[in-house]
């Protein structure tokens, strides 16, 4: 099938995490740079403000390799699924869609506390204890998450409720550790897919 370019010979892209299946961001592709996102299978797409073609990830690192292509049933819309590399969103969070119009699910998932941790790196508050951990560095990170792994291993000799609080730690330092080293929820759920499909 072909896709249905618009008069301005453009066609809406969404692009969805292969892994996750959280939606990434809407773009726009036009002719060329929907057969370079085919022959090359890294996401490309045309930027309207800059009137050109680019490729996701091409100055930031936050690469989109491409799984499949699908076209809607009027075949002007592309869903491009993707293996995200890092984050898809310039402003440092995984996807661009984050701004909820109403009240959040009382839900609290693993993605929603590295979008907190992230947030600290990249708009650092005084006083913050994760800031403190990206100011000391990696030595301390890791010094953390040894520590916390000692504590879950003696809090599951002991109560249910004493585990709970040391795993919650041992996750949370886990979690400044993969957003100091720039590893994304994506990275670590698509190797665990791999290991599952093993």
């Amino acid at each position: 099938m072909t896709p249905k370019f618009n008069s301005e010979g453009l066609i809406p892209v969404i692009t969805q995490d292969a892994t996750t299946q959280e939606v990434l961001m809407l773009a726009y592709m036009n002719e060329e740079a929907y057969q370079r996102t085919l022959k090359t299978k890294q996401a490309t797409y045309f930027s309207r403000s800059r009137q050109s073609i680019w490729v996701k990830g091409e100055t930031s690192g936050n690469t989109q390799e491409v799984v499949s292509v699908t076209l809607d049933c009027d075949q002007d819309t592309i869903l491009l699924k993707v293996y995200q590399k890092g984050v898809a969103c310039h402003t440092g969070q995984t996807s661009c869609f984050h701004h909820d119009v109403e009240k959040k699910d009382a839900s609290f998932l693993m993605s929603d506390l590295y979008q907190i941790v992230l947030d600290r790196k990249l708009h650092p508050k005084e006083g913050s204890y994760t800031n403190y951990l990206f100011q000391q560095g990696i030595d301390k990170i890791l010094k953390k998450v040894a520590e916390e792994t000692g504590e879950v291993i003696i809090a599951s000799k002991n109560n249910k409720q004493e585990l709970i609080y040391e795993v919650s730690d041992l996750m949370y330092h886990l979690t400044v550790l993969l957003v100091n080293e720039g590893i994304s929820i994506s990275d670590m759920m698509q190797e665990l897919k791999k290991r599952h499909q093993s």
